[in-house]
C-alpha cells in the first residue's frame, strides 16, 4: 500500500545516506518525523475504515445468526403445536437466512483478515517511528557535537599563526624598546642629580667650621697674650 511506502524507504541507511547530502541534518531529522507522523494519521484513517467495514460484516453476521436461531426455534414451536405448513415456511425461511449467514461470514473473514493486517502494519509503523525518533536524538547529539568541533577547529586553525607569532615577536621589540628608553632617562636622571648634589655641597655650612674657626681664634689668643 502507498501509506507505508515510507516505512520500507526510510531506514536507518537511507537515513544516513540523506544525511550525507543534507545541509543541516537537525532540520532534515525533524522532516523526516513529520513526513512519518502524517503516514501513520493515512494509515490510521486506512485501518479505520476497514475496521469499519469489518465491524459493519460482523453486525450483518450477527443478525443473520439470530434470524437462522429464530425461526429453527419458531419451527420446532410450530410442529409441537401441529401447525407443519407454518412450521415448513419457518425452516424455508432460515435456510435463506442461512444462506445470506454464509454468504456473510466469508465476507466477515476476509474484512477481518485485512482489518487484522493492517493493524499490525499500522503497529509496525508506530515502532519504526519511535526507533527513528530515538535514532533521531542520537544523530542531532552527534550533529551538535560535530558543530561544536568545526567551530573550534576553524577557531584553532587560525590560532598561533605566523601572523600573531609576528604580532608577538613586535609587541616584544616595542616593549624593550620602551624598556631602554625608560632605563636611559633614569641614567640621565641620576647623573643630572649627581652634578647638583655635588655642587650643593659647595654651599653647604652646617656651623661646625664656623664654630672651629672661632675655636682656633680663642686658642691662639691664650698663647699669645699680647
Amino acid at each position: 500500500m502507498g501509506v507505508f511506502k515510507r516505512l520500507r524507504d526510510l531506514t536507518m541507511a537511507s537515513i544516513n545516506d540523506l544525511l550525507d547530502k543534507a545541509e543541516d541534518p537537525v532540520k532534515m531529522l525533524n522532516q523526516f518525523l513529520r513526513d512519518m507522523e502524517q503516514d501513520i494519521l493515512d494509515a490510521e484513517a486506512a485501518v479505520a475504515k476497514q475496521i469499519a467495514v469489518e465491524k459493519k460484516f460482523k453486525q450483518q453476521v450477527e443478525e443473520a445468526q439470530d434470524l437462522v436461531e429464530k425461526r429453527q426455534l419458531q419451527a420446532e414451536k410450530a410442529l409441537e403445536q401441529g401447525n407443519e405448513d407454518l412450521a415448513r415456511r419457518a425452516l424455508q425461511d432460515k435456510k435463506e437466512h442461512q444462506t445470506r449467514y454464509d454468504e456473510m461470514k466469508g465476507q466477515y473473514d476476509i474484512a477481518k483478515q485485512n482489518a487484522d493486517r493492517l493493524r499490525a502494519q499500522l503497529d509496525e509503523m508506530k515502532d519504526e517511528f519511535n526507533k527513528m525518533k530515538n535514532k533521531k536524538d542520537l544523530l542531532v547529539a552527534r550533529a551538535e557535537a560535530a558543530k561544536a568541533q568545526k567551530s573550534i577547529n576553524q577557531v584553532m586553525s587560525g590560532f598561533g599563526t605566523d601572523n600573531a607569532a609576528r604580532g608577538f615577536d613586535r609587541m616584544s621589540d616595542k616593549v624593550a624598546q620602551l624598556e631602554a628608553e625608560a632605563q636611559a632617562a633614569g641614567e640621565l636622571k641620576d647623573k643630572n642629580r649627581s652634578l647638583d648634589d655635588e655642587l650643593a655641597k659647595l654651599d653647604q655650612n652646617d656651623g661646625v667650621e664656623d664654630e672651629l674657626a672661632a675655636l682656633k681664634a680663642k686658642v691662639a689668643a691664650k698663647k699669645d697674650p699680647q
